[in-house]
């Protein structure tokens, strides 16, 4: 028999939460074969609806589905968990400055941290999916240092995933045959969606689209600009694609990536040859496999000077951001 697994959602009433809970209840998430506690968390004006969502997860009847707890009380929610997906987070609404959103949310993940670095399991492994996704994961980790750094992610996956699917769409090559994109650093418009390594069909996805303006120029932009792209068309933002590579993520990381094929997260840079140069510390995107339930970062890629100057710019903006936090952490 396989031990059940406790996963915790937080903002679990939001969209994303309403469109990961029943992936993750499907077995999307951790395996067909692996049964699941399902832990639901959301602040307090969000109860009644955060009610309704257990209510439906009940009705469901999800077979792998042991228990599920609805809560607005943070100890509660990380109290033996295995996986925790950080959903919940404070948007930026009209007329927000950036330092304003930073603000609300280094309080937020400031709290979280140590909520699960008291009650959560020791090797639990946390994603960040709530913006800025990057920093907030950073501000968790150094606020649970119990926590192993390598243990705290964020979600870059959708914007990999986002990358294979316009490769797809423009060689005709089926998704499933299309490997090794990567996303290089923040999950934000400066990020930078590289091809040079990637494959469709076996082939140099380069060579096979032949078209070095396109990919670019308009390819890069696409990726960078889906999430708006999105919301301008669906009045709503990305949460069905979110959640599905929120159980991509996850399930690549406890289950091991496929031979030969890498995928993008959002981790602790290690800084040096090994961190392509970018600053250790940095919560950074980098390609990486994961075995065992461990990612490592793909090792010796080779980077022109375009790329290089790309993935400069967005690491730029990782350490505006971290000093940011920083600041605002002095000054509560």
């Amino acid at each position: 028999m396989v031990s059940p697994v406790t996963v915790m959602i937080t903002g679990a009433a939001g969209q994303i939460g309403y469109a990961l809970a029943p992936q993750v209840c499907r077995g999307a998430m951790l395996g067909p074969d692996t049964p699941i506690i399902l832990h639901l968390l959301d602040i307090a004006p969000a109860e009644t609806a955060l009610k309704g969502v257990a209510m439906e997860l009940v009705d469901a009847a999800y077979p792998l589905v042991k228990k599920i707890v609805a809560t607005v009380n943070l100890e509660e929610a990380c109290k033996g968990v295995d996986v925790a997906v950080m959903v919940g987070g404070f948007p930026r609404g009209p007329g927000m400055e950036r330092k304003d959103v930073m603000a609300k949310n280094v309080a937020i993940y400031k709290g979280q941290a140590s909520a699960l670095q008291e009650h959560a399991s020791p090797d639990v492994k946390v994603v960040v999916v709530a913006n800025p996704a990057n920093t907030n994961a950073l501000i968790l980790s150094n606020y649970a240092p119990k926590i192993p750094k390598e243990n705290v992610t964020c979600l870059t996956r959708l914007d990999h995933n986002r990358a294979l699917g316009q490769v797809s769409e423009r060689t005709g090559v089926p998704v499933s045959d299309v490997k090794n994109c990567i996303i290089w650093g923040n999950h934000s418009s400066t990020q930078y969606p590289d091809v040079n390594h990637a494959t469709a069909g076996g082939k140099s996805v380069r060579e096979l689209v032949n078209d070095d303006e396109y990919l670019n120029g308009e390819f890069v932009t696409t990726v960078q600009q889906r999430g708006a792209a999105i919301i301008a068309a669906r009045k709503f933002s990305s949460a069905l694609s979110a959640a599905s590579s929120v159980c991509d993520h996850v399930r690549d990381w406890v289950h091991g990536t496929p031979e030969g094929t890498w995928t993008s997260m959002g981790v602790i840079s290690p800084g040096g040859d090994a961190g392509y140069g970018v600053e250790a510390g940095l919560m950074y995107s980098f390609p990486v496999t994961c075995a065992g339930g461990k990612w490592s970062i793909v090792q010796g890629l080779a980077i022109d000077d375009r790329s290089r100057s790309l993935m400069d710019a967005t690491a730029a903006e990782l350490k505006e951001e971290k000093t940011m936090a920083e600041e605002l952490i002095a000054a509560m």
